[in-house]
């Protein structure tokens, strides 16, 4: 018997564990360094090598080998890769020198160096669990936090130095706050020189952040744990900046803003990026790293917000800055002072600078994501010319481009060097076995991207389908893209008997900023009506395969969300919803994320974004789901909703998921939450005609 979607689903962790990710090239362009599980279904991440003019792999690092336990996770990597999602376990990150010839890794709060030549790997002797080891450029010296305390491991007389040690258990030095992680995507608190010699390093003290508790209630007998958790309105860690050089010395580099957005240090210049607590200014400067003091290189300013773009600041080979920003109405890439793409091409994400070249991702149809390359004043795809969704990375004339298609099973990574294929690095995901049925429209009067899914059975015409609308709906994340791997989960809903609708509303990216800022002190109106729009456009072109009287609604996060709010504003329209992880109160929500489309508390635009003010509004079956470990979207939310639908004497249904965080990595609850979904919606749909 073959193994059900669910399971499927679940155990691989998303289709997500065999891929092959976290690309470094050598600066030949010669070898290629990535990590990647052994299966699809092996949850231990390996570190690997490919060499382009062989085409050959070699295993450099395998924890098994190593015998590593890792249910010995220093909390701090916890929280790490719960602000980065990620699923799997092993060798999760890693560094190199410049040359690419050792990488360190961390492993259960151990510090490891692998020779990439020799492929021998050793453990170092540290001062306690490691977070966040960095390798210096030289190859002299590995960086890593411990206790809050950045150290520095010299390699070749294997002496550990403290450049920094917290002044308190509130303080730490070398790493990034929670909003930076969770906001700003930005996962590390230093930066090596160019030299080796010094590092610029963030001291982040939580102090005036507030004390926030997260319970296990199913198990009383464990204490509560403590988390300083910024409200929106409340105070941020206090972040400041040093430049701490091996030689003892400690430079401040002092900024006004209230965050630190990202930082760079090449050859060229120590550049820093902040931006002002309301999130219309963004400053770079660059720092003189002998004495701190910084200088306006650049300053951008939108009366809405600006936005932080990843891969920036950098130079060319010559020196010319490399920025990015919104210009004329479009996401731009900028060198120098001028802007060189189109204000129709949406600039998504910089991966890399590579001499006088380069490479990053945009979108000119908001449904599909292509690589393009700068180079002597022209921009060039080099992306296949299929739509799709594609990534990728360059170095030393070697392109490494990633990529996946609606008609692809997976993803497929390609290396190209010189302009010459030089094979392919291998995925081992699963197979997911599901006929895809997806068709991308333009709904509405918005022309919305819109996905809509019909069971793989499902002759058109012959029966109106009840319809599952599948959002997220919300900014920083696009549901409908020209990729197979984001309708896996939509499908298998539609052949339980589904039509399923994935909609992306105005406030999503891939059209531009007019299109995003639409949500602009209000998250609540635009996304809902969007969905209706999307909902309709799409039944007018399946007149016959819709049944518009039977509409449920799922999502997560801002998805559950909005399905909360559809039920509650909209049960004209959405006749069932299921509400996973939901902000119902945008209070509740962290400063950074919230304040950028709310402004302020006190500014009078979280009551219409939030949901308690509509609770006695309910006569529509609603599912609540939340983890109760969830340190994102705190399970107050869910709960605070479930008392205002109780005291209007709402009835609704509410699955708490004890031990779950906003990730359900846990592989019976992963599988078993599809499972309760599907039997939740035929009976307040009518199981009878499903």
């Amino acid at each position: 018997m073959s193994e059900s979607f669910p399971r499927l689903h679940a155990r691989t962790r998303r289709f997500t564990l065999g891929v092959p990710r976290g690309f470094t090239i050598a600066p030949g362009g010669d070898r290629v360094v990535f990590l990647r599980t052994k299966g699809g279904s092996d949850p231990v991440t390996c570190l690997w090598e490919y060499d382009v003019a062989g085409g050959r792999e070699r295993l450099i690092a395998d924890p098994r080998a190593l015998a590593v336990d890792e249910d010995d996770l220093p909390p701090e990597e916890r929280a790490r890769r719960e602000r980065s999602r990620e699923q799997a376990g092993g060798i999760v990150g890693y560094s190199t020198d410049s040359a690419v010839t050792t990488a360190a890794f961390a492993l259960s709060g151990g510090l490891y160096l692998a020779d990439l030549k020799t492929r021998s790997v050793r453990k170092l002797k540290t001062a306690g669990p490691v977070i966040d080891p960095r390798i210096s450029p030289t190859g002299e010296h590995v960086g890593y936090v411990t206790g809050g305390a950045l150290h520095v491991h010299d390699l070749e007389d294997e002496v550990d130095h403290v450049l920094a040690r917290p002044e308190s258990p509130e303080v730490t030095y070398g790493l990034a706050e929670f909003i930076a992680a969770e906001e700003m995507d930005r996962m590390r608190g230093y930066w090596w020189s160019p030299s080796g010699d010094a590092v610029l390093a963030e001291r982040a003290d939580v102090s005036p952040v507030g004390r926030w508790h997260i319970a296990d209630p199913a198990n009383p007998s464990r204490p509560a744990v403590e988390q300083r958790y910024p409200a929106a309105g409340t105070a941020n860690a206090g972040v400041e900046l040093f430049i701490l050089a091996l030689d003892g010395s400690r430079v401040p580099v002092p900024f006004q803003d209230e965050y630190l957005v990202t930082a760079s240090w090449d050859a060229h210049a120590l550049l820093i990026v902040t931006m002002a607590r309301d999130q219309r200014t963004m400053r770079l400067l660059r720092v003189d790293p002998a004495t701190g003091s910084s200088t306006l290189v650049r300053e951008d300013t939108d009366p809405a917000w600006v936005d932080i773009v990843t891969g920036v600041p950098g130079h060319l080979s010559d020196g010319t800055l490399v920025w990015a920003a919104s210009l004329d109405g479009g996401h731009r890439l900028i060198i120098g002072d001028e802007p060189v793409t189109p204000a129709t091409l949406q600039v998504r994400q910089i991966l890399d600078i590579d001499g006088d070249a380069v490479l990053f991702r945009a979108s000119g149809e908001p449904t599909e994501i292509a690589l393009w390359a700068y180079k002597d004043g022209r921009i060039t795809l080099v992306s296949p010319a299929e739509s799709g969704v594609y990534s990728g990375h360059t170095a030393g004339g070697t392109l490494v481009v990633t990529g996946q298609t609606l008609g692809d099973e997976g993803s497929v990574t390609r290396v190209i060097h010189h302009g010459k294929a030089r094979g392919h690095i291998a995925s081992h995901a699963e197979r997911h076995g599901l006929d895809l049925r997806v068709s991308l429209i333009r709904a509405g009067g918005r022309d919305l991207s819109t996905a809509v899914l019909f069971p793989s059975g499902h002759v058109p015409g012959s029966v109106r389908l009840p319809v599952l609308m599948d959002p997220y709906g919300g900014p920083h994340a696009q549901r409908v893209l020209a990729a197979s791997g984001a309708y896996l989960t939509s499908q298998w809903f539609a052949d339980q008997g589904f039509a399923v609708i994935v909609a992306d509303g105005r406030g999503t990216p891939g059209r531009g900023p007019e299109f995003e800022r639409a949500v602009l002190h209000d998250l609540a109106s635009p996304p809902l009506e969007d969905q209706v729009d999307a909902l309709q456009g799409a039944a007018a072109q399946f007149p016959d395969d819709l049944d518009l009287s039977r509409v449920g609604i799922r999502g997560w996060s801002f998805g559950g969300f909005l399905a909360a709010l559809a039920v509650l504003r909209r049960p004209d329209v959405f006749h069932a919803a299921i509400a996973g992880a939901p902000v119902t109160d945008w209070r509740l929500y962290d400063t950074c994320y919230t304040e950028r489309y709310l402004g302020l508390p006190g500014d009078g635009h979280y009551d219409s974004s939030s949901l308690f003010a509509d609770a006695e509004k309910l006569d529509r079956p609603l599912l609540l789901i939340h983890g109760l470990a969830d340190d994102n979207v705190v399970a107050a939310h869910t709960l605070r909703l479930s008392s205002a639908l109780l005291a209007a004497g709402r009835p609704h249904n509410v699955l708490p998921l004890s031990g779950v965080t906003h990730m359900t990595p846990q592989e019976v609850v992963a599988e078993n939450l599809l499972l309760l979904q599907v039997d939740f919606l035929k009976k307040s749909l009518g199981a009878s005609s499903i």
